[in-house]
């Protein structure tokens, strides 16, 4: 008699997801910005990318921002000299009400084949912590204060690069004038070690310009306080920018010198930031991880598996005054 008998394997259909999760406590206009950010699927390469127009004029529109920028020379490769590679990334910016905004495309230089002391030295650039953003929305929920959103293009090639940097000829871009050269670069790219720095030295020397303070316990908050007793905070992850405060003209003349130094897209009300989607109702800011979640367990295929109660919960719901339903569990 055998010791154990031998597990059948699970099924991962038996528990479709729709069984577990619904969407007829949302509101309209949410319902339909939840339902199409995880209805678009994002080519996972440049040559998937190439059989889809609207991924194509996103490549190209990528491809005219690098050059118009100068982010690199085309040369030889100097002797002694190790380029370090690059690839295509793709996504999908939205709008505040769940319509596509833009299809992006990005590339992104492969900084793990850098060598330290060689082309590249310090690294180091803060990112927005979780909990000062749980404390943003605290008090924007309490103060009734508005979230705004900003996206800032191509936000690394607004660092300077000191370093001497070699790179691949994106894949794409490839023609028989640049067979066997490389690219020198002359701007930080996404992906290189010291970009992010580059790029957080820039921002924080021009908000302060502006005569904002920054925060001493998150490098990435910053604060202003006028004489007539307003108030407007800044907080930034990397290239995505909340704003709020008590005073919206002062928000608004905000954007337009953060406009005057780079390349701003007002994303309109926050809803969407760092894979949360963020509603606001009469009850309070509802912050809810669902796509997070959703793309988690299509990835690993367990879509169709059986659902386990956790004590963790992934909504967070914050008091506050206005008008959408919030989001439920």
């Amino acid at each position: 008699m055998p010791i154990a008998w031998r597990k059948g394997v699970r099924s991962r259909t038996q528990h479709p997801i729709g069984n577990f999760i619904s969407y007829d406590k949302l509101s309209p206009t949410f319902r339909a910005f939840t339902s199409s950010i995880t209805e678009i699927q994002v080519p996972q390469n440049i040559q998937e990318a190439f059989k889809y127009p609207k991924w194509k004029a996103a490549v190209d529109e990528e491809v005219r921002a690098l050059e118009k920028n100068g982010t690199w020379e085309i040369t030889d490769l100097p002797r002694g000299k190790k380029p370090v590679g690059c690839k295509w990334i793709f996504t999908i910016k939205y709008k505040a009400d769940g319509n596509v905004d833009m299809y992006k495309a990005r590339l992104v230089a492969k900084g793990f084949t850098q060598s330290y002391g060689i082309d590249y030295q310090e690294t180091f650039a803060p990112v927005a912590k979780l909990n000062t953003v749980r404390v943003l929305l605290s008090l924007a929920a309490n103060l009734d204060w508005s979230l705004h959103q900003l996206d800032v293009k191509n936000a690394f090639l607004n660092g300077d690069l000191e370093e001497e940097v070699y790179m691949d000829i994106p894949a794409g871009l490839e023609t028989t004038s640049n067979f066997n050269k490389v690219c020198r670069l002359r701007k930080s790219l996404y992906g290189l070690k010291q970009s992010p720095r580059a790029w957080f030295e820039r921002f924080t020397k021009v908000v302060k310009g502006y005569g904002f303070v920054q925060c001493q316990s998150d490098h990435t908050l910053f604060v202003k306080h006028f004489p007539e007793g307003k108030l407007t905070i800044i907080i930034v992850y990397v290239d995505d920018i909340i704003l709020t405060g008590d005073h919206e003209e002062k928000i608004d003349l905000l954007k337009k010198l953060l406009t005057n130094e780079f390349e701003i897209k007002d994303l309109g009300n926050l809803k969407y930031f760092l894979g949360m989607e963020i509603a606001r109702s009469k009850k309070g800011i509802a912050v809810s991880q669902r796509k997070y979640v959703l793309d988690l367990l299509n990835e690993t295929e367990m879509l169709g598996c059986k659902p386990v109660e956790t004590p963790m919960d992934t909504t967070v719901k914050l008091e506050e005054s206005d008008g959408s339903a919030p989001v439920d569990k």
